[in-house]
């Protein structure tokens, strides 16, 4: 018999079962200061295997080096402009297409390499070529603090690159740390989340492609057997299945919409651009707003122009030459001079407050 004393209720204790959240701690790499400290790249073909294979991470990289270095660039002087006319990588290449390269390595890898080949002309040493090396293969040789020499393996032996011939850029060096910081490493997490999500849609996409669970009014496995062939076989080509009357039913799948796993992919999609520092808009116009739009180029107008800087600077520090690279065209004079004809809008319009999805 139920007992109605309320008196007699009890409650979950969950204290025991689910433990706090603790954060994973970060430990910097740094050389030990007293002898010669190794730096490898052995989770290079990792992160190159995220971005070759991950739809998102491959836009989003692409699209941010494609802001910054792809919209030309000019020197100081005509001897600068010369020698980065007459650079061609490993043969096929463009000054252009390596500091795209580049870029895109520094941000997937966290450090980007590639070795300056001087030659002397008139007792000067002149820009002869850059060529692009994969960080999997280099190896960095720190003392106290200060980068000594590079090292690469040719496939037979390591061979000792001096430092003034190696073009090494890190991306957001933090603290006393070696090397870069990979762009993925914040959202591992997340990207696998969404290939998984992905692939569980995929699975149940799939299995739409059958009727659902029948139901036979008769135990006989051989009958049953021969009706679910019959049944296999209709879906497959599209074919009319014809079954005696009450011999059997058939009902769908029970299952949940895909609107919340939609939902959930979508989030995570989102986030992995927003991470990575792109906002969708500069991919795709896709469900984008004229506000959402213009917010978004923005914002990236920052993140593009200081990859852009940053590389022009390093280009100083090391090759000793001075490159500009030419900016995206600004909206913010235009949207100012919107702004101030709009006289008769003083607040936020609703439809710029409103959150968007895009997919």
């Amino acid at each position: 018999m139920a007992d109605f004393d309320l008196n007699n209720a009890t409650t979950t204790d969950f204290s025991a079962e689910v433990p706090d959240f603790i954060m994973d701690s970060k430990r910097l790499d740094i050389d030990n200061g007293v002898t010669e400290t190794y730096t490898y790249f052995e989770n290079a073909v990792t992160d190159l295997g995220y971005y070759a294979n991950d739809p998102i991470v491959f836009s989003a990289v692409n699209g941010l080096s494609t802001w910054a270095f792809s919209l030309g660039w000019t020197a100081e002087d005509d001897n600068t402009t010369q020698e980065f006319k007459h650079i061609t990588g490993r043969g096929n290449d463009t000054f252009a297409t390596l500091m795209w390269n580049h870029e895109v390595v520094k941000l997937i890898v966290g450090d980007a390499f590639m070795e300056i080949i001087w030659e002397d002309n008139d007792n000067k040493k002149a820009l002869a070529n850059l060529v692009p090396i994969s960080p999997e293969r280099v190896k960095i040789v720190s003392e106290r603090g200060r980068i000594k020499r590079y090292e690469v393996w040719n496939g037979k032996k390591w061979k000792t690159i001096k430092t003034t011939h190696m073009y090494h850029t890190s991306n957001k060096r933090i603290g006393d740390q070696i090397h870069g910081t990979s762009q993925l490493d914040a959202i591992r997490k997340t990207i696998d989340a969404r290939q998984e999500a992905e692939e569980d849609e995929r699975v149940i996409k799939h299995r739409d492609k059958a009727l659902g669970i029948v139901y036979y009014k008769t135990n006989n496995e051989g009958k049953i057997t021969y009706a679910n062939t019959q049944i296999e076989k209709g879906v497959k080509n599209g074919e009319m299945i014809g079954l005696p009357e009450d011999t059997a039913k058939i009902e769908p799948y029970p299952s949940k919409s895909s609107e919340d796993r939609q939902s959930w992919i979508s989030s995570r999609e989102n986030f992995t651009f927003a991470t990575l520092g792109v906002p969708r808009s500069m991919i795709t116009s896709d469900g984008t707003t004229e506000v959402g739009g213009i917010n978004g180029h923005l914002i990236f107008e920052v993140t593009a122009g200081k990859e852009a800087s940053d590389e022009e600077d390093s280009i100083d520090n090391q090759m000793f030459r001075i490159v500009k690279f030419n900016r995206p065209p600004s909206l913010a004079p235009k949207t100012q001079e919107n702004q101030e004809k709009n006289t008769g809008q003083t607040t936020i319009q609703p439809e710029e407050a409103t959150p968007s999805v895009n997919r």
